[in-house]
């Protein structure tokens, strides 16, 4: 995909065909492992996508904040997760009623104290949303352990809480051969959590895990839906992780080469971009080969970003770009570039076809 003449630097682009392509492509290989699927669209923040991945049979969606369900609900979606382990105190449980008037809503529960503040705020509206309990396979941020989650369950029907399920996050599967490791234990978890619960009397009909990198790996025998969600437009950490390639890219951004050094003795070859933290976002694990890739010189790195500067160091035997020449350049992690921007272009054959506001942007809370 070339970069259509009526881009200004930066800018993120789409690519729709891209997009299209992975979303069913996704949709298809959930179901042939007889999962539900319930992508995670904090990744994109767009209505429109998800109306996309709807239509290509998930679920329902998952949302990470009270302010994206708020967005999504009002946008037509009628079955969401909240896959946080929320704190509802009076305002938030106000929220929440409301949001029950329009969608099926589920909500992450982790601990007592989290359970009886909910209960307590949301009154007798406490049986309009579901919860579900947030157990931890290897990530070692929020959730239980397996063994606990009896106990966390009680507390959390005993203040009145609905309790239908379980869910993790192995987030640990983004890192080099981690991703079927992640999943094994996603499993086991999952499935020790649900036993233990059903063997103490309660009823579980959801068990709910997955990111884009470990999804491959899941199955049915110990989970019922898959909550991916960078999948629709891959990014750099997937392209190292070797979950997609670059024809699976959908979103890059669109820079200029706005400075242009040689080598000399005391510095590197290289080339500066106009996009810099303020839209490709910071994020570098400690395993990543830079800040970000370009989509069509895969041998360059970004080894640097200043907030509207883009670093990137050249192959000695690779062309060095002329300043003002345009390149695409893949985010190392696309769920912060895009809440960065109010809208994005979308691009077919190499025109823009739409823009698209990033209607759940900011909506952290």
């Amino acid at each position: 995909m070339s970069i259509p003449p009526e881009i200004d630097t930066p800018e993120i682009m789409i690519d729709r065909d891209v997009l299209e392509r992975n979303i069913i492509r996704m949709a298809a290989a959930v179901q042939a492992k007889g999962l539900a699927l319930r992508p995670h669209v904090k990744t994109h923040k767009l209505p429109q996508i998800a109306e996309m991945q709807l239509a290509a049979g998930a679920v329902g969606v998952t949302v990470a904040t009270l302010g994206e369900a708020e967005v999504f609900a009002e946008h037509g979606a009628r079955d969401i997760f909240i896959a946080y382990p929320l704190w509802v105190g009076p305002r938030q449980a106000e929220r929440l009623r409301r949001l029950a008037t329009k969608a099926r809503v589920a909500v992450g529960v982790d601990s007592s104290t989290a359970a009886e503040s909910m209960a307590e705020s949301m009154g007798e509206a406490v049986k309009e949303i579901e919860v579900l309990l947030e157990v931890d396979s290897g990530h070692h941020r929020s959730g239980v352990s397996a063994d606990s989650v009896v106990d966390l369950a009680r507390a959390a029907v005993q203040s009145g809480l609905r309790v239908t399920g379980v869910f993790t996050f192995p987030g640990h599967s983004y890192g080099p051969g981690m991703p079927q490791k992640a999943s094994e234990g996603e499993g086991a978890v999952l499935g020790q959590a649900a036993a233990l619960l059903q063997e103490a009397g309660f009823e579980i009909s959801h068990r709910s895990g997955g990111s884009t990198p470990s999804a491959a790996f899941a199955n049915a025998a110990t989970a019922t839906e898959l909550r991916p969600g960078v999948y629709v437009f891959g990014d750099a950490q997937q392209l190292e992780l070797e979950s997609c390639t670059s024809q699976d890219i959908a979103l890059t951004v669109a820079a200029t080469v706005v400075s242009r050094h040689d080598s000399t003795s005391h510095t590197p070859r290289r080339i500066v971009l106009d996009c810099g933290s303020k839209i490709l976002g910071g994020d570098r694990p400690a395993w990543t080969t830079g800040f970000g890739r370009l989509l069509d010189h895969p041998h360059a790195r970004i080894t640097a970003l200043s907030e509207h500067h883009a670093t990137v160091t050249w192959p000695a035997d690779a062309t060095l770009p002329a300043v003002g020449e345009r390149l695409r350049v893949v985010p190392n992690h696309v769920c912060v570039a895009i809440n960065l921007v109010n809208d994005v272009s979308i691009i077919s054959d190499g025109k823009i076809v739409d823009r698209w506001r990033v209607a759940a942007r900011g909506k952290n809370n």
